[in-house]
């Protein structure tokens, strides 16, 4: 697991486009892009009461929040009970628990030619 570098807290409006590399936090609300930076391993966890209106793009991703715009994790997805995404997906591996909500279409990627591989949780 990537150490968490980086915290956008719950009080926090953030307008612009924001690159990181290694682990981020968003409690708070991003109205941008978010891309972590190519060639280095990223993590992203959008708490449950954040907000997120723009593009993400990361390794692995953990949505617990509100997104408005598409999303592409290159390794792991993980969409948590209280998620809510308006937009596309795109991914490797997915996770996604009961409760979450995708409005948009759901795309596997993987260079390999291998299926789909879904995650499944404990209900």
């Amino acid at each position: 697991m990537i150490d968490m570098d980086s915290l956008i807290g719950a009080a926090t409006r953030v307008q612009g486009n924001l690159l990181f590399r290694g682990g981020l936090r968003i409690d708070g609300e991003v109205i941008g892009n978010i891309v972590a930076e190519a060639g280095h391993p990223s993590y992203l966890v959008i708490a449950e009461h954040a907000r997120v209106e723009g593009e993400i793009r990361c390794d692995h991703l953990v949505v617990n929040g509100e997104v408005h715009g598409c999303v592409f994790s290159a390794d792991l997805l993980e969409i948590q009970p209280s998620a809510r995404i308006i937009g596309d997906v795109s991914y490797k591996v997915l996770e996604m628990h009961g409760g979450a909500q995708v409005l948009g279409t759901l795309t596997h990627r993987d260079s390999s030619g291998v299926g789909p591989l879904l995650a499944v949780s404990g209900a």
